[in-house]
């Protein structure tokens, strides 16, 4: 794959300036929608989960073995088959959205994807029941901070790492092939070695998606297809996303306090 790293030759100094301020405003757009993604799982994952449990034991329907009381939302949303619904939907978003993306306008890209981040948020509101609050805060922290760093680094960066593409996506395959096997065998250990690789797998996408995100817009800035850029940014973000929410997720399980 080409590098655009660097501005194409032949390109005058006015030209150059426009894609350099195109650029920085297509990554701000970039990390803006993202934000703003993240806010809305954070929001969604905090209310349902203040909806779903209460310290009334008057008003708890059911009791988690870790003490934690259910209301009858909680009840229906973790204790009944809606709860594949929940844990699913998100899954299938991705998917549609990927179909989807041509017959979107951009600001239809964007408002499925901020929908698409609060039904996450719902999905994963059940790790207040699990972690304690201060171990989920403190873990976001490092996530942040871990995310920052790689996504820089990779924005940054002389070296062409689109060679890392194929080996993440096999790593990521081999992931979900084992964390399907450990569905069934329920090895702690085995846990433990899925959520270690799976931080590497996810930080090393986080860099190689950050540099791909910037190389495209390099690509396709000589045509000033605004509507296509448009569509980009939220592509990008989605992906940059997903590899935060994963990152989070899998150093949780390593390093989260459960209740």
């Amino acid at each position: 794959m080409e590098n655009y790293n660097a501005i194409p030759r032949g390109v005058g100094q006015s030209r150059t300036a426009e894609i350099d301020a195109g650029l920085r405003a297509h990554m701000n757009k970039v990390y803006g929608t993202m934000s703003i993604g993240m806010l809305l799982t954070a929001l969604a994952a905090w209310a349902i989960s203040g909806l779903a449990t209460t310290t009334d034991p008057a008003a708890a329907v059911a009791q988690m073995p870790n003490g934690k009381l259910l209301t009858s939302f909680g009840q229906v949303i973790y204790g009944s088959p809606l709860q594949w619904v929940i844990l699913l939907a998100p899954l299938a978003m991705v998917f549609l959205f990927g179909a989807a993306i041509n017959r979107l306008s951009a600001a239809g890209a964007q408002l499925y994807f901020w929908v698409y981040a609060a039904l996450v948020g719902v999905s994963l509101s059940s790790i207040f029941l699990i972690y304690t609050s201060y171990s989920i805060a403190q873990v976001f922290l490092i996530t942040s901070i871990a995310f920052a760093g790689l996504s820089l680094w990779g924005y940054t960066t002389k070296k062409d790492i689109s060679g890392w593409g194929s080996f993440l996506i096999m790593g990521l395959i081999g992931l979900i092939v084992a964390m399907i096997v450990n569905w069934f065998l329920q090895s702690p250990a085995m846990a433990y070695a899925i959520s270690g690789i799976g931080v590497l797998i996810f930080a090393g996408l986080t860099a190689y998606d950050t540099q791909t995100i910037k190389n495209t817009y390099l690509q396709h800035a000589q045509h000033g297809d605004k509507e296509w850029l448009g569509k980009a940014a939220i592509m990008g973000a989605l992906s940059l996303y997903l590899d935060f929410i994963n990152m989070f997720i899998m150093l949780l399980q390593l390093f989260g306090n459960r209740e």
